[in-house]
């Protein structure tokens, strides 16, 4: 039976600009011997055009659905909760917003007016948004987020990534915020392994470098977890984790031998 790889990007394909050695030919082998492949990120402030393009260019022949990013899951999961003519108020970033209108969710910036507010990384977040979001909040709008990332990392360091906001939000509010809907979210794997992939999970490999995202993801769900060691993870940290991944691999270019 055919198999299906779900891939995180940086720090497992690539790290930065830079394509982590070996790792276009193992994908490309995957694809030639008939699996199927999908990349996940929770990153909501790029587009999926921008990783289409991104992988293209550094050696790995993408199309457009093959990747799936936050703004994508948190779209979907809008669509199948919102009522005729609900709106929603959007604290992120323009990916994020055009996403959601790309799939017929009408935007509102009127706390009055929103039956949900969406929480994205958003590197403009001011108080005024916060208030504007806790308002909505008050008048009865649920909140959801794109993902649970505390921190993203750069060149040469970590930012604050959409866990700030969450964070401002569940401190104005004093109520744990519930969905978030990228990784390690069931609604994710849940979407890829059945609607995308049509494979059981057993068949299905979730291959990533964060133990608390992509392996918690993959073991929660049942999928193969695989943990490589190009990105944030090193033994030390996974020591210490209560997420163990069922492979370890030095290099995502050793998938192939799975």
């Amino acid at each position: 039976m055919k198999k299906g790889f779900i891939f995180d990007l940086d720090g497992t394909v690539y790290l930065d600009n830079k394509l982590i050695d070996g790792s276009a030919d193992a994908i490309k082998t995957l694809k030639e011997r008939g699996d199927k492949v999908i990349f996940l990120t929770n990153k909501s402030i790029e587009s999926i055009s921008n990783y289409v393009t991104k992988l293209s260019e550094l050696g790995i022949e993408t199309s457009y659905n093959e990747v799936v990013n936050s703004n994508l899951l948190t779209a979907r999961y809008l669509k199948s909760q919102l009522k005729k003519d609900e709106k929603v108020m959007v604290i992120g970033e323009q990916p994020l917003i055009d996403e959601l209108i790309n799939q017929q969710i009408v935007i509102t910036d009127d706390h009055n007016e929103a039956a949900f507010v969406v929480l994205g990384w958003d590197r403009d977040f001011t108080y005024n948004k916060l208030n504007s979001a806790f308002q909505a909040w008050r008048k009865g709008a649920k909140v959801v987020a794109t993902n649970p990332d505390r921190t993203c990392p750069v060149y040469g360091g970590q930012v604050p990534d959409c866990g700030a906001m969450i964070g401002a939000i569940e401190g104005a509010t004093g109520e744990k915020i519930e969905p978030v809907i990228g990784k390690p979210s069931k609604f994710a794997a849940h979407f890829i392994v059945t609607e995308l992939f049509k494979l059981p999970p057993e068949n299905c490999f979730m291959v990533g470098d964060r133990l608390e995202t992509d392996i918690k993801m993959g073991n929660e769900y049942g999928l193969q977890s695989v943990l490589v060691l190009t990105g944030v993870t090193d033994e030390n940290l996974l020591k210490k984790s209560i997420y163990k991944p069922k492979v370890i691999l030095e290099s995502v270019k050793d998938i192939v031998n799975l």
